[in-house]
């Protein structure tokens, strides 16, 4: 290469560089410190506190039970609120239980007592009607009143299992209990009908009166010489059936 080309390049670079360096001193120049300066922060002037909106007696006995408690008013009346305790709810009853045996095929002996084998129980709260009795109808005749008593007795069991006040379905000689059939209490059921009188003292007393006055059973006239077909007098309707 030529010695006058090389020359003129590196004056040219030299040129170059200078114009470089003159342009960089003239933009700082240029530049306001001031403007690039992070802005100083303004101090705000402090904010006044929010009045409270409560009574300050009032909260002092206050104390939020629950998160719904905060719309409740702390006082009423003056008063502070107190907390009550909350009722708890009444349990349900057990039912009472059942006592008794069940005895199985009874047999009516007479109207009030029953046998089952060579055991004998008579009905509680009643007087037994021998099955050997006989009554006067209100036209002065007799009937055997004790063996139709019988009779009805042995139609209303029909053999059906009943369940007796008892503790044990084993005992000796004869018993006294309170027996039913279903809801039926056996001893009732005679009273109300005329086939067995009440025992004095006993809660049946008013049902025997009842039947008395009606005339049935015992107190009225020989069934036998009426017009009625109905061999069972007032049959409950809620018994169960045979062999329960």
């Amino acid at each position: 290469m030529r010695p006058a080309a090389i020359l003129t390049a590196v004056a040219g670079i030299g040129i170059v560089a200078g114009l470089i360096a003159a342009g960089g001193q003239r933009l700082g120049a240029l530049v306001d410190p001031v403007e690039t300066a992070a802005p100083a922060e303004v101090d705000a002037p402090p904010s006044s506190p929010v009045p409270s909106t409560t009574n300050p007696e009032a909260s002092m006995h206050a104390r939020r039970v629950d998160e719904a408690s905060q719309f409740y008013p702390a006082a009423i009346d003056g008063k502070p609120l107190e907390r009550i305790a909350a009722v708890e709810p009444e349990r349900p009853r057990k039912p009472a239980e059942d006592a008794g045996v069940n005895l199985v095929r009874p047999i009516a002996e007479s109207a009030g007592i029953l046998t089952f084998g060579d055991r004998r129980l008579q009905l509680a709260g009643i007087n037994p009607t021998p099955a050997d009795r006989t009554c006067t109808d209100s036209k002065g005749r007799e009937w055997p009143c004790g063996m139709l008593a019988k009779t009805n007795v042995r139609l209303f069991l029909r053999l059906r299992t009943v369940r007796c006040d008892l503790d044990s379905a084993e005992w000796m000689g004869t018993v006294t209990a309170a027996c039913r059939i279903g809801t039926q209490d056996i001893s009732q059921w005679l009273v109300a009908n005329g086939w067995a009188e009440a025992e004095k003292g006993s809660a049946l007393g008013e049902a025997g009166e009842t039947a008395r006055q009606a005339g049935k059973g015992i107190y009225g006239d020989d069934p036998r010489s009426t017009a009625e077909t109905g061999s069972l007098e007032d049959p409950p309707s809620d018994l169960p059936p045979d062999g329960l």
